[in-house]
């Protein structure tokens, strides 16, 4: 089986088509199980490990079958599921609609980022949001979209399927609160693990897009390496600050960091020229992987 025709297939169907439905989207299962089984197994450490293990193993086994399959139903279904590690279509649609609900309602514009982000939106003005919504854009890119290909490029299907369920687990119950301590260290610690380099690529691609658009690129490259530690993540940092360098923003999380320019806080515009930016930057991941592939 080709990986190349998987990745190829795989980024255009979601450019293409986007998420699957809802009910039949696999990380959706990851979630209903996680719910389900988060507090069975007791407040003791090793249940973050028994949770973790129990979730990824109904993703990981049926793929290793994928091989007995004929060819053409192999490369399809490989496909589809690789589609579904990571998301570009659908983020940067809920990117815009929530710059385009902050242009017309700021209650709704809160409603809507509260999906994209793990803070309380309901007091926060304009700038707050505009700035958790810049965030959430490059931290995602991270997250959502470099990751999950580089563990399918050297893992292939079950290393972007393992990554996702990590990362999933990492969102749902990688909290420092009383209730998921226990059970959420181990997926909110390989999270961390796993995204150490992926993150830091990141920054950099953030750092060369800027150049090529013309933004304040040794700005972005001088902010990434100050500012990049100031968040209680070891990796969620190096994107928003390189992207906060190139906009000349700042970036802030009330009571928790601020990075960038605190002079300068974010205008709703500047959510445009952050998609730009994260545009490029992922094109420039993204092209040089399929360029190789049709020429090797």
């Amino acid at each position: 089986m080709n990986n190349m025709e998987i990745f190829m297939i795989g980024v255009l169907i979601d450019i293409l088509l986007g998420e699957p439905p809802v009910y039949f989207h696999p990380v959706v299962w990851i979630g209903s199980i996680t719910e389900k089984l988060k507090y069975k197994f007791g407040k003791k450490k090793i249940s973050g490990i028994i949770l973790t293990s129990i979730v990824l193993l109904p993703f990981i086994i049926p793929i290793l079958f994928i091989n007995l399959l004929p060819w053409l139903l192999k490369i399809l279904l490989s496909s589809f599921l690789f589609s579904i590690t990571f998301s570009i279509r659908f983020f940067f649609k809920s990117i815009k609609k929530a710059k385009s609900e902050l242009e017309k309602d700021i209650g709704r514009a809160r409603l809507h980022i509260s999906n994209l982000v793990s803070r309380d939106t309901s007091k926060l003005n304009k700038e707050q949001l505009t700035s958790a919504v810049i965030e959430s854009l490059t931290e995602n890119i991270t997250d959502s979209i470099i990751s999950p290909i580089i563990f399918f490029m050297i893992l292939g299907l079950p290393g972007a399927m393992g990554y996702r369920v990590i990362n999933t687990l990492d969102a749902m119950v990688g909290y420092k609160d009383e209730q998921n301590r226990s059970i959420g260290w181990f997926p909110a610690k390989t999270d961390d693990i796993l995204n150490y380099i992926p993150a830091r690529i990141t920054g950099l691609l953030i750092v060369a897009a800027a150049f090529i658009l013309r933004m304040d690129w040794k700005k972005s490259l001088k902010t990434m390496l100050r500012d990049s530690k100031l968040t209680p993540s070891p990796n969620s940092g190096y994107p928003m600050a390189a992207a906060a360098g190139a906009l000349n923003i700042r970036l802030e999380k009330p009571g928790v960091y601020i990075i960038g320019d605190e002079n300068n806080e974010p205008k709703t515009s500047a959510i445009s020229d952050a998609l730009k930016l994260s545009y490029v930057t992922i094109s420039l991941f993204i092209l040089p992987i399929i360029i190789l592939g049709v020429l090797i």
